[in-house]
């Protein structure tokens, strides 16, 4: 932070609307917004060096909501090109592996339809469509702070200053932050959004609510051969390796086009071993027969890392509030039955343009936007939502197999509608047992074929951060990690974060806790996990982190 001495005059530009993230429930709602109004002023900020540099996911989409917003989708070349023709389902064990047959599978998990595609391309596509049709778009700069009027309603936000170094001063390079004054500014900052987290909090946005739930995907897109290749090809599994360690999840495998493979492992963050590494399990999974044989011989070409939120409606917050909205993954619209979020997400960023627009047709001004909440629920997207709220409870309660087998009831047999909604009222981040509770877990070291280490898979992130700037990963109390995490749970960051931030380190005068920053992917996995609640992830400077090629 700076001193008092040293803060400077912002400057401000005024917009009717302001979109915080441009993924894609952000550019969904630029987009519709300039459908609907074309004179309405729309802009987009967006912390990575370029759209889609942040934007990780599996992905297969459910073009529903495309085609909502672009009914003329497949003639405007978007880069949604590769239909599901295969869909495998396979509970895996140590050695080998049993297809499911669909019969038994929720239907959820069936990919008629559906389309395997990089995320963060279809994100970029979006990006041209809001700026063909005159949405203002300013990658590189991060929304820091959210801007209040007197009578408590948000009227915008500020990014963050520019060329503060570590100690807090400023540096020759130094630029002040911009304000950005609208008159309703929409939060899409995806899982646990740093300022989503202030919303909720200020508004009480979780009243009456469970606490949200999450998982940890960690990704690779790796070329094959030819020979290999079989476009259209979806694979999920459960079982090995997470089931060794209690804990649960599943895996992905998906088949573009031009030869490339996209794996994938989500490990459930209610874990309560403090041993799981699910970087490790990760590379543990690679290995399986079933997964090696689509990888063996090719090359890995990108890796990243990205936390979800699966806590379905019963952890859903409030999404409106004085001045703004809350929208996509920032409010956990993630239908995790389906393992797809992106379709709702997006539905999400229409539902908010439309009832901006009416608000802004009728002259009002950052008020509370309450029908945003009857036009949700009339939603598909909500409907979707309902069906599977007992899902990810039904996991949580009675594991990957038995939780699939109630799913099956549940969601296949009565579509979602037996009278009863199950709990999940702990906190991911209280589940953690003592680490001498737990079997420490003996992960092989990786081969350099399949499995690899931590550091060159940050390397293919591309992750970079200005090196001379103030931490963005902050520490409540600096103590916690040796006094009380380390001798408890043999501190778990070391473990739980897939980019090699947090380290235990031996010195001069004793152990300490070391934070690598500069290796930070944004997975937000700390700030979720970590048991004392002690970790906070702020947004480092605009353009700072991975930057994804098409992920």
């Amino acid at each position: 932070m700076m001193s008092e001495e040293q803060q400077v005059e912002r400057d401000s530009m005024p917009y009717d609307v302001v979109v915080v993230g441009a993924g894609p429930a952000g550019l969904s709602a630029a987009c519709r917004l300039k459908q609907l109004n074309p004179d309405a002023s729309v802009c987009v900020l967006e912390k990575g060096s370029e759209v889609g540099a942040h934007i990780m996911s599996g992905a297969v989409l459910e073009p529903k909501a495309l085609a909502e917003l672009f009914p003329d989708w497949k003639a405007m070349d978007a880069p949604v090109k590769t239909r599901v023709i295969e869909d495998e389902i396979l509970l895996l064990n140590g050695a080998g592996s049993k297809k499911i047959p669909h019969l038994f599978a929720p239907k959820t998990m069936r990919n008629e339809g559906n389309y395997i595609v990089s995320l963060a391309n279809v994100c970029r596509f979006l990006a041209e469509q809001a700026e063909a049709l005159g949405v203002e778009i300013f990658p590189g700069f991060a929304a820091s702070e959210i801007l209040y009027r007197e009578n408590g309603s948000v009227y915008g936000v500020a990014t963050g200053d520019m060329g503060i170094g570590k100690s807090g001063k400023a540096k020759p390079s130094f630029a002040p932050g911009m304000e950005l004054h609208a008159k309703y500014t929409i939060f899409a900052e995806g899982c646990r959004g740093h300022l989503g987290k202030q919303l909720i909090a200020r508004f009480n946005l979780d009243a009456g609510k469970e606490p949200q739930h999450y998982g940890l995907g960690i990704k690779e897109l790796w070329q094959v051969s030819k020979e290999k290749s079989r476009p259209g090809l979806v694979v999920h599994t459960a079982g090995w390796p997470l089931n060794e360690s209690g804990t649960h999840g599943g895996g992905f495998l998906y088949h573009l086009e031009d030869n490339q493979v996209v794996v994938g492992l989500v490990t459930d963050l209610s874990y309560s071993n403090p041993h799981v590494s699910p970087f490790d399990e990760f590379q543990r999974y690679k290995h399986h027969p079933s997964i090696a044989a689509h990888l063996e011989g090719g090359e890995r070409v990108a890796y990243g890392a990205r936390a979800i939120t699966k806590g379905g409606l019963q952890s859903q917050p409030k999404m409106h509030f004085a001045g703004g909205l809350l929208i996509g993954d920032d409010a956990g619209t993630l239908n995790f039955a389906k393992i797809k979020g992106s379709h709702t997400a997006m539905k999400s960023g229409l539902l908010a343009a439309e009832i901006i627009n009416e608000a802004l047709a009728a002259g009002h001004e950052n008020t509370d936007l309450v029908g945003f909440d009857a036009a949700y629920k009339a939603s598909w997207a909500y409907e979707e939502l309902y069906v599977q709220r007992n899902f990810g409870p039904a996991q949580h309660r009675w594991g990957n197999v038995l939780g699939s087998a109630y799913a099956f009831i549940d969601i296949n047999l009565f579509n979602g509608r037996l009278p009863w909604t199950l709990s999940d009222s702990t906190p991911d981040y209280a589940t953690l047992k003592r680490a001498s509770q737990c079997s420490a877990i003996a992960y092989p070291k990786p081969d350099g074929k399949l499995s690899f280490d931590k550091l060159s898979s940050v390397f293919l992130s591309n992750t970079n951060h200005e090196e001379d700037q103030p931490s963005h990963l902050k520490l409540a109390d600096e103590t916690v990690p040796l006094a009380n995490n380390l001798p408890e749970f043999n501190e778990p960051a070391q473990r739980y974060c897939p980019a090699g931030v947090y380290e235990i380190v031996d010195g001069e005068q004793g152990q300490a806790f070391q934070i690598n920053a500069q290796n930070c992917v944004h997975c937000k996995t700390c700030d979720i996990k970590d048991p004392a609640q002690n970790i906070t992830w702020v947004v480092p400077e605009g353009g700072g982190g991975p930057n994804y090629p098409n992920m």
